[in-house]
């Protein structure tokens, strides 16, 4: 459609019905509908007018299965209806050009698609790594034109970059290979540009959930073909809201708490000759605690196990909310964020003991929400960055009051789980 169309299309409110069954939520249709036209004026204003698509792909939540993915386990995890949305055209100058909101220009020839260590970090690798690799993978590849607005926001533990990555590889999807790329594919294309031309060595469960939408049960024992099972969660069904609160902790110099945890773990699996945790049996570790102790310290024992017992509870409250029991559901997530803070030990650093932000943030979320009101957990890689709870809806605005009167105004969002990943919206 036309830029000037779309415009009045979606003014007259012809897209409403399509914005409700994306975001779920009445109260942000008019916030999405200016914030379309706003994006198809900004393209204009770029590019010109033109016959354009609109792509989206949601950020996501990790509800179960901390620090697993990296070591081969389970996790089972969520899209939003927080997105990442591209107003795009396809060009024949060979040159792709893509303005995000509050960023420059990037342009990327299609000519020279190589990996250069130069731009590691940016998002022109991000970019250059999608395209070489479906191109590698034998899809067609083509110049365009995009502007990019994005409400997930960077380093909420929200994956604002694996959104960014599925949207580009939903874009090549439409422009160029009559929507062919399937969503699993295009999550591995993400990771590896992540992985390979960004130079960030994440696994898989980031861009598996913003591509494939819904709650998702991913078992990554065979990481080249995970196993994948969607799984029906409808929260206003059960009362309750899901709330990811920024505790505004810095993230400086939190590298190294970072590395280790997937490097602890790896070296007791390395001490049975096997490179991930998922390759030996728990009863295995157990049986060697006092030796693995004296090599390697208690905390990649405690690490270790912490592993083992959170797949297993991914198991389980995935079983749980296919039988339909949330209750059950909520006390394992409730298990998983007593067992990061135990075991894992994720929610604060060591080496800045007096600043908690994210110990006090799920202090706070037990005070309100009272013994059978939720759960609460550490959210995602810990250490400064989010927590994640769900709330009963009766008690959302107090919910909110109490972390936002601490963290700042807007800290705390209430989320809906979508049920779309990476789309075209028309």
């Amino acid at each position: 459609m036309r830029t000037t169309d779309l415009k009045k299309y979606i003014l007259d409110g012809q897209l409403s019905d399509r914005l409700l069954d994306i975001y779920l939520d009445s109260e942000k249709i008019e916030y999405q509908t200016e914030r379309y036209i706003s994006a198809v004026k900004a393209f204009e204003e770029l590019f010109g007018e033109g016959d354009v698509c609109i792509v989206s792909a949601p950020g996501r939540t990790e509800v179960g299965g901390n620090h697993t993915d990296h070591q081969h386990g389970k996790v089972l995890a969520a899209s939003i209806n927080d997105d990442a949305i591209a107003v795009v055209s396809a060009n024949d100058s060979n040159i792709i050009r893509i303005k995000s909101e509050g960023y420059d220009m990037i342009t990327v020839s299609l000519s020279e698609l190589e990996k250069k260590p130069e731009e590691e970090g940016t998002t022109a690798a991000l970019i250059k790594g999608v395209i070489a690799r479906s191109e590698e993978l034998g899809y067609k590849v083509g110049s365009f034109d995009a502007y990019i607005t994005s409400d997930v926001l960077g380093g909420s533990g929200l994956s604002s970059s694996a959104a960014f990555e599925t949207v580009i590889g939903n874009i090549l999807s439409t422009l160029y290979n009559d929507m062919s790329i399937d969503a699993v594919t295009i999550a591995k294309i993400g990771q590896y540009a992540e992985n390979i031309y960004f130079g960030k060595p994440c696994g898989l469960m980031d861009q598996m959930a913003c591509s494939v939408g819904s709650l998702c049960y991913i078992d990554f024992a065979d990481p080249s073909d995970p196993v994948i099972e969607r799984i029906g969660l409808d929260l206003d069904a059960v009362g309750y809201s899901l709330c990811i609160t920024d505790t505004k902790g810095s993230h400086a110099d939190l590298t190294p708490d970072y590395a280790a945890v997937p490097a602890e773990m790896k070296s007791v699996a390395e001490h049975f000759g096997k490179a991930v945790l998922n390759e030996v049996s728990e009863d295995e570790i157990i049986s060697n605690i006092p030796l693995l102790r004296e090599k390697l310290g208690d905390r990649a024992v405690l690490r270790a196990i912490h592993f083992y017992e959170e797949c297993k509870r991914v198991d389980a409250e995935a079983s749980a909310l296919k039988a339909g029991d949330f209750k059950t559901f909520l006390e394992n997530v409730t298990a998983s964020g007593n067992s990061s803070y135990k075991y894992l030990q994720n929610v604060y650093t060591s080496k800045d003991v007096e600043h908690q932000n994210v110990s006090l943030a799920l202090l706070i979320s037990e005070k309100v929400l009272g013994k059978d009101g939720g759960a609460s957990r550490v959210h995602g890689g810990g250490f400064a960055g989010t927590i994640q709870a769900f709330v009963r809806n009766e008690i959302i605005a107090e919910y909110k009051s109490a972390l936002d009167k601490i963290y700042g105004d807007g800290a705390c969002q209430v989320l809906k789980i979508r049920k779309y990943g990476g789309m075209k919206v028309m």
